[in-house]
């Protein structure tokens, strides 16, 4: 019986995407004393990657058990909601989501805000990149609103938060995403007070933009209105 061990794709050899050492992440993490990881396998790379790793936790009692999670990587991102504070109107997109699809949505067509993955980009440089090609509008003055992991428990993405005036003169193009990485997107204007019903009628289900809203109505351009 030949015992050879064949080149793994993404751990000894590059994988679709150029990458190795998929494996190697959280082998080295110190941060925490009551944490050993002892293991990660990767489990799949196609565009994102998917890892299950094994640890050692010490529980507050004093007892040590070996834990196996799977994680889902698919690297960080950001967001933004565009306002226009005169015209009381926010600017959102309206696009196609499987996932939601397969989970009960309707249609699959959720209204969000703009967003994007980094990539090699920093957050404020992507989500100026991401408006821009989404929704068409040239940001100006960002501002920061928070830093949030959307779904720790199995998905390790930490998406920036931000938020920006926009006009009619910024929107120097019609948006609609890039047709070449598959996207197809409709630009939404909406008065913000509809867009805050829809968010409590269920016809915006999308989190990131629901946190947006909130934020826009309780300590944003919004507030007291």
């Amino acid at each position: 019986m030949d015992s050879t061990i064949l080149p793994r794709p993404g751990v000894d050899v590059p994988d679709h995407r150029g990458r190795t050492g998929l494996d190697q992440a959280g082998r080295d993490l110190t941060g925490n004393p009551d944490v050993v990881v002892r293991d990660v396998q990767l489990l799949a790379s196609g565009w994102h990657v998917l890892r299950r790793t094994t640890y050692d936790y010490r529980h507050a009692d004093g007892t040590w058990t070996t834990e196996n999670r799977e994680t889902y990587d698919r690297g960080n991102g950001a967001t933004i909601l565009l306002y226009d504070r005169g015209r009381g109107t926010v600017l959102l997109a309206r696009q196609f989501r499987y996932p939601v699809y397969v989970n009960g949505h309707p249609d699959g067509m959720l209204l969000e805000t703009a967003a994007g993955l980094l990539d090699d980009d920093d957050p404020e440089t992507a989500i100026r990149r991401e408006a821009g090609e989404e929704l068409g509008v040239v940001v100006g003055e960002l501002e920061h609103v928070f830093d949030v992991y959307m779904s720790p428990g199995s998905v390790t993405e930490r998406l920036h938060f931000y938020a920006a005036p926009y006009t009619p003169e910024s929107r120097t193009t019609s948006g609609g995403g890039l047709a070449a990485e598959g996207e197809d997107i409709g630009v939404v204007e909406l008065p913000f007070a509809e867009a805050v019903e829809m968010m409590y009628d269920g016809r915006i289900a999308d989190a990131k933009t629901v946190m947006l809203l909130q934020w826009a109505a309780l300590r944003g351009p919004f507030a007291g209105s």
